[in-house]
């Protein structure tokens, strides 16, 4: 398994690893701070570098082979394994995840509705809701600039598979549920705003979040509206 240093501190931006396997397009390492696509969230890109040699790695994925195991895409002949080398975290691209990411979670606070979609990327995250009611868009502009100019603390912390049963509200994705098998479940929470399940990257406090504004509002079935974030200017 890959040691996931992104889940405890989204502000790390590199480390040292070692590679320990070859495959599906790249390398395995034995620790790392990039995030692996998932959760609606996009993988991180950045590099590896070595004494001798410097890749690029064009994404971040979830092992298909090996669970547990996180694939570092890459371009070029890969390192061998046992290379030692030290992976860094594209962060103008990671701290717009985290931006983005984070502002959906107010979105979940000011929309009550079931999720059934999301997407979060550099430039834009969009988040699906299951509902058949109208959105008001200078309402919701409004509600997001006041959760962010608040400043409300951003933080997470693990519960139990066991609380989460006991919990069932917690869950606010139909598409996307928590892993299972781990005995422990990590949650996302907003000081006095939202907690909830997430293993994403988020800010530490929404004020971080700056600017943000609401694109567009979508229709996009009968029991679906989408609602599109991207940054101001």
């Amino acid at each position: 398994m890959t040691e996931e240093l992104f889940r405890e501190d989204a502000t790390l931006l590199g480390c040292d690893a070692t590679v320990v396997g070859q495959g599906e397009g790249g390398v395995t390492l034995d620790r790392t701070v990039c995030y692996p696509l998932g959760g609606g969230q996009a993988g991180d890109t950045g590099w590896l570098v070595s004494r001798e040699q410097r890749w690029r790695i064009a994404d971040t994925r979830k092992s298909k082979e090996s669970p547990g195991a996180i694939v570092h895409l890459i371009d070029g002949e890969p390192p061998a394994v046992g290379t030692p080398v030290r992976v860094e975290v594209d962060a103008p691209r990671r701290q717009a995840h985290r931006r983005f990411h984070t502002a959906t979670h107010l979105l979940c606070a000011l929309l009550p509705y079931p999720v059934d979609g999301c997407s979060i990327t550099e430039t834009y995250a969009r988040l699906d809701f299951h509902t058949d009611q109208p959105f008001d868009k200078d309402a919701l502009q409004a509600g997001l600039d006041r959760l962010v100019a608040e400043a409300h603390p951003v933080g997470h912390r693990w519960i139990s598979e066991e609380e989460l049963d006991a919990n069932p509200g917690l869950v606010r994705s139909m598409s996307v549920q928590p892993p299972r098998g781990l005995g422990r479940v990590r949650v996302l929470e907003i000081n006095g705003v939202d907690l909830q399940p997430c293993g994403g990257t988020h800010v530490s406090n929404t004020a971080e979040i700056g600017a943000v504004v609401v694109t567009k509002i979508e229709k996009k079935s009968a029991m679906t509206r989408r609602v599109v974030l991207g940054f101001a200017g």
